[in-house]
Formats: C-alpha cells, sequence, structure tokens
C-alpha cells in the first residue's frame, strides 16, 4: 500500500507521521534525533512504499519566512536529492505545535507528560499531515 510520509523537522527532533492511500488518515509514527533521520528514513523506505513526503515549512503570521525557513529549505534539498524517486512537498506548519499541545490537554494527558517534546513533534507531524491531506481533498473536489 502507498504511503505519505510527514515530517515534522527540527534542530534536534522530528515528528514523523503517515498515512495510507486511499484511506488518507493521518498516523503518529516515531520522534527520532535530527542527526538520525536519513538513517531512519533508509530503512523505512525499504519496507513502505512511500510516493510523497510533506515537510512542514515554517510561516510567520503573515505568510512570510521565519528564523527556520533555511533549515527547512536545505533539508528539502537534501531529501528531495537523496530519494529523487519520491515527491517532496513543503505544507504550511503555522500553529501545529500550538494545537499539538490543546490536543493534548483536551485529551487528559498529565502536564508532566504535555512536557515531552517528542510527543508534540509526533502530534505536529500528524497535524500537518492531516492538513494536507483534507486541503489536498477540499482541492480535488472544488475542481469537478
Amino acid at each position: 500500500m502507498n504511503k505519505i510520509l510527514s515530517i515534522d523537522y527540527g534542530l534536534k527532533r522530528t515528528g514523523l507521521a503517515y498515512a495510507e492511500e486511499p484511506l488518507n488518515i493521518a498516523l503518529s509514527l516515531i520522534t527520532i534525533n535530527t542527526n538520525e533521520i536519513f538513517n531512519y528514513l533508509d530503512n523505512y523506505f525499504k519496507s513502505n512504499k512511500v510516493t510523497k513526503i510533506i515537510i512542514g515549512e515554517p510561516k510567520s503570521l503573515g505568510g512570510g519566512s521565519t528564523d527556520s525557513s533555511k533549515l527547512i529549505y536545505s533539508f528539502q534539498e537534501k531529501i528531495s536529492k537523496k530519494y529523487a524517486a519520491i515527491k517532496v512537498e513543503l505544507y504550511d506548519e503555522r500553529f501545529t505545535s500550538k494545537i499539538a499541545r490543546q490536543v493534548l490537554i483536551k485529551s487528559g494527558v498529565k502536564k508532566n507528560k504535555r512536557k515531552n517534546k517528542e510527543i508534540l513533534d509526533r502530534i505536529s507531524a500528524v497535524i500537518i499531515l492531516q492538513d494536507y491531506l483534507k486541503y489536498q481533498s477540499f482541492s480535488k473536489s472544488s475542481k469537478t
């Protein structure tokens, strides 16, 4: 089954999520140390057919670049070259960390566990992917 992979890339940690086509429901995968991302992806791609990678793109409130933008664009370039057969797209990740915190609060996760940034990174990757899938579905339905 084809998969879409979502990456919430950070300096220290990277959250990953995936969705299987045609179900298109984003599911949490893992949070890993960023310096291990390519080793992890190499192994993941050996046993999973990934057709698209969505990378969270940080944007300012006004839609412009942020301090993190250069880091993300550099990562996008590296991942596009290394995995040239897989389509790579950026998708707006504004507010995903805040939404992820709210998800944890509303789901009753205790305060000390909410401080675990690994969980936030994973949930952020899920939110990025689910928003992307929703946007793609809306775009397709509005064209018909």
